[in-house]
């Protein structure tokens, strides 16, 4: 058995509805949800000329290889209606693996851990809530000294729904 460390988001239509479904299905398709952070309503990153998010962060319990991992998690975006027209345009649900355990990989599939995540405020702080020691298997820091070291400074509040 695996963890995985997975972030969705959603910034189109009615976001905590896409994250709920989105949770649902990966409960289903991939494994045990064993943790989840509340939902934080996020600024645009990279490309900001675009509605504001709405991200959780999930801890998943999963036999499931990397790879497959990510292929079911791109077969459930494709389900949910994702089309991906502009990089990183709107999008009714964006599921992200952030870290496997401790592994480390680069395919063409997927890169292990996530490549900037540790620059991502968006990304750092619903992971700290439900996983603050995991430690990143490159930089071999803890996910809450990342986030204090994070350069990003964009708007990230938590969300009660």
């Amino acid at each position: 058995m695996h963890i995985a460390y997975l972030l969705i988001g959603s910034n189109l239509g009615d976001k905590s509805s896409y994250l709920k479904n989105a949770s649902s299905y990966i409960q289903q398709q991939c494994g045990q949800i064993v943790k989840q952070s509340a939902y934080y309503e996020t600024a645009p990153w990279g490309f900001t000329d675009q509605p504001g998010f709405l991200n959780q962060a999930l801890m998943l319990e999963t036999a499931l290889d990397p790879g497959e991992l990510m292929r079911r998690l791109l077969a459930i975006e494709t389900t949910m209606g994702r089309t991906r027209t502009i990089k990183m345009g709107p999008r009714i649900i964006d599921l992200d693996i952030l870290q496997i355990d401790q592994m480390v990989l680069d395919t063409p599939l997927l890169q292990l851990p996530h490549p900037a995540m540790h620059q991502r405020r968006f990304a750092l702080i619903p992971l700290v809530e439900i996983a603050s020691e995991l430690v990143h298997p490159v930089i071999q820091k803890t996910m809450a000294e990342l986030l204090q070291e994070c350069p990003d400074q964009g708007d990230v509040q938590k969300k009660m729904i």
